[in-house]
């Protein structure tokens, strides 16, 4: 069943790993009619939304299916110093060769990347400039990423000031606004087996694998079931979300895509497919009936 194309101001929430389902609620839009005019993205929101924004989410989305957990240890570049544990550099650099670097001006959408200024705390809109330098400011997160400097500004993971940032599309004139939060209410998922060890002598692989076997729970002992690093992200994803819902409610979106906060853990980027195919069907669930549709007959595969 065909439908007139409804243009759309995407909004691209953050949650680590769990911004891969960001591919398949584009996927289902694109597919089922819906012209996407403008992404806003904060932390993996901003990196999905730009990747699709330069046209090649299929490039990116056949090598990010492609890993497996010792490829994503390899991705990571620990840090001596003490404002973050990985630099980040590899990961982008790898990305900026798969993907190519463009300027946000010469995009064929709008695009912004959100972003949190260090010394004011204020919100940071990224919207000129080197694609890949947005992305990286905009996913600087605290304690994991060390900050980036983007001009005269040092900057930190958007999302510690606007995780689901609806705001920056506000002047668009688009026919929908959608928001995907990654933040959606739990639905108790099973927990997939935890990834094993690097193994060798090299002392920085050694310390990548303690820090990704670190961010599953169940490591401490007694009254603690959760590592240091994991205590940080579930308390982040608490703050995460109360900001997520202020957004919602000052700015409501006319779609909102729910993705359980709880649908994988923020590390596990090996678990693509499976996120991707959420994605997709939760878009659909989201979008069923906008049109006086059936769900029945919306695209799920």
């Amino acid at each position: 069943m065909s439908r007139p194309s409804r243009s759309v101001s995407l909004v691209l929430g953050s949650g680590g790993a769990r911004g891969l389902a960001h591919i398949g609620v584009i996927r289902w839009l694109t597919e089922n009619g819906y012209e996407i005019r403008s992404i806003s993205g904060s932390s993996m929101g901003a990196l999905v939304g730009g990747i699709y924004a330069a046209r090649k989410l299929d490039v990116y989305a056949e090598w990010v299916s492609a890993l497996e957990r010792a490829h994503v240890i390899r991705l990571l570049d620990p840090t001596l110093g003490r404002s973050g544990l990985i630099k980040g550099e590899r990961i982008i650099g790898v990305l900026r060769e798969l993907i190519g670097d463009a300027e946000i001006a010469e995009l064929p959408m709008s695009y912004t990347a959100v972003a949190t200024d260090i010394e004011s705390g204020e919100e940071v809109w990224l919207r000129e400039g080197r694609l890949f330098d947005a992305i990286r400011a905009s996913m600087a997160t605290p304690l994991v990423f060390t900050p980036f400097k983007h001009g005269q500004r040092t900057l930190l993971d958007g999302a510690l000031v606007n995780p689901l940032p609806v705001s920056p599309t506000l002047g668009d004139g688009t026919d929908l606004t959608i928001a995907v939060n990654l933040g959606g209410p739990a639905e108790r998922r099973a927990a997939p087996p935890r990834p094993a060890r690097a193994n060798g002598s090299n002392v920085y692989r050694k310390r990548i694998g303690d820090f990704v076997a670190a961010l599953r729970p169940g490591r401490a002992s007694g009254e603690s079931a959760r590592g240091m690093l994991d205590l940080a992200f579930v308390s982040m994803q608490a703050m995460h979300d109360t900001i997520a819902r202020l957004e919602l409610a000052a700015h409501a979106p006319d779609v909102t895509v729910q993705i359980p906060r709880d649908a994988c853990g923020y590390h596990e980027f090996w678990r693509a497919d499976e996120l991707i195919a959420m994605g997709r069907e939760r878009a659909a669930q989201a979008l069923a009936g906008l049109d006086g549709t059936d769900a029945a007959v919306q695209n799920l595969v």
